[in-house]
């Protein structure tokens, strides 16, 4: 099954929503055609609401031996993100619960809410070594579900009680509910956080991240988080060739002036599904630009939309990645924008007593 050239499933455009399609995923072997009955007429079907399900986790923390990535294990209290970019390469990840990477992937999600339970667990294995734990590297814990559910709250208070180092990543404002713990492991040297801005164009930024705080709102994010005494890294991620790489030294440079002290970019990335999502994406919204981007990222990638070769996935190769590079590295410079901080510590760590342990003497 060709899962790029699959059928579109939906029969109108819902509102709010990046993807226009709920092609299944690539290990389905088949797909669902909508046809109309007649009875659409009688209702909205152009509002798609949210769908939250429940899973118990048997671990949380997840590893990897990945040599493009800074940290070696990870934690993600949901599955599939109700922001909704269009862009996002988590979305495949969809297709291993059967469902679709498209529409699905942005209204079928799915919280654990016994994560913080469990993550307290697996910190008091005996052979347990510590080393930082990265949050919102897969889907963002600060989604909207997040206001209902708490589950990132949760988790930031058994990392603050065991003095574990934490990096976040989010776009969400409501990282900003959670300042009082932030601080407080800040102040330990504990925690940093990496707050993603793809474009400072309002109305761009809109269409690609239909449910994401706005690249205003994003900065007033630094700006507060910085003034808490958090120590702040703005991720460009991605870099889209061809209709945001233009605003590279801008965002810096307002970033810098909110606050953040590092930066970090990563070039749009388009791993299985996610290709044909973005390709329909850009012919409905920026039709002008669609052919320059899509030439550009061929470039980039050796002829094909993507290539997931170590060291070259996340930045790409050729001119126009080398460019881009020298680009970031002189603004970066230029501003005084760290691109590698100082780690966090982590000889903090300590499992705290729980009710009825026999605590020691000495």
């Amino acid at each position: 099954m060709d899962y790029q050239n699959a059928p579109d499933i939906a029969t109108t455009r819902p509102a709010g929503r990046a993807a226009q399609s709920n092609a299944a995923g690539r290990f389905e072997p088949y797909q669902h055609v909508a046809e109309d009955d007649g009875w659409s007429r009688a209702e909205d079907q152009s509002v798609l609401r949210t769908e939250t399900t429940i899973e118990t986790p048997r671990k949380v923390l997840t590893y990897n031996k990945s040599p493009d990535l800074p940290f070696d294990r990870s934690i993600n209290p949901y599955r599939g993100c109700e922001h909704g970019c269009i862009y996002c390469f988590a979305r495949p990840t969809h297709a291993y619960l059967g469902l679709s990477p498209g529409l699905d992937f942005e209204t079928k999600l799915i919280a654990r809410p016994q994560a913080a339970k469990v993550l307290a667990q697996e910190l008091r294995r005996p052979r347990y070594q510590v080393a930082t734990v990265a949050l919102g590297t897969n889907t963002d814990p600060y989604q909207p579900i997040e206001k209902h559910h708490g589950i990132m709250r949760e988790i930031l208070t058994v990392l603050s009680d065991f003095n574990h180092p934490v990096a976040i990543v989010s776009k969400g404002s409501l990282i900003e509910r959670d300042m009082d713990i932030l601080t407080s492991m800040a102040a330990r040297g504990l925690v940093r956080v990496g707050v993603s801005v793809t474009t400072l164009d309002s109305g761009l930024s809109r269409s690609m991240e239909p449910r994401a705080p706005a690249p205003k709102r994003r900065l007033q994010m630094i700006r507060r988080l910085s003034a808490a005494g958090i120590e702040v890294r703005v991720m460009i991620a991605p870099v889209v060739p061809g209709l945001t790489d233009h605003e590279l030294e801008a965002i810096l440079t307002a970033s810098k002036e909110a606050g953040a002290v590092g930066a970090s970019y990563i070039t749009l990335r388009l791993p299985h599904e996610v290709a044909p999502l973005w390709e329909d994406w850009l012919r409905r919204h920026v039709p002008e630009r669609a052919e320059k981007v899509l030439r550009r990222l061929r470039e980039m990638h050796g002829g094909a939309l993507y290539a997931a070769d170590w060291g070259k996935r996340m930045r790409g190769e050729g001119v126009h990645a080398e460019l881009l590079g020298s680009r970031f590295n002189r603004a970066c410079k230029n501003l005084g924008l760290a691109q590698r901080l100082p780690e966090l510590r982590r000889d903090l760590f300590r499992v705290p007593p729980r009710a009825g342990d026999q605590l020691s003497l000495f």
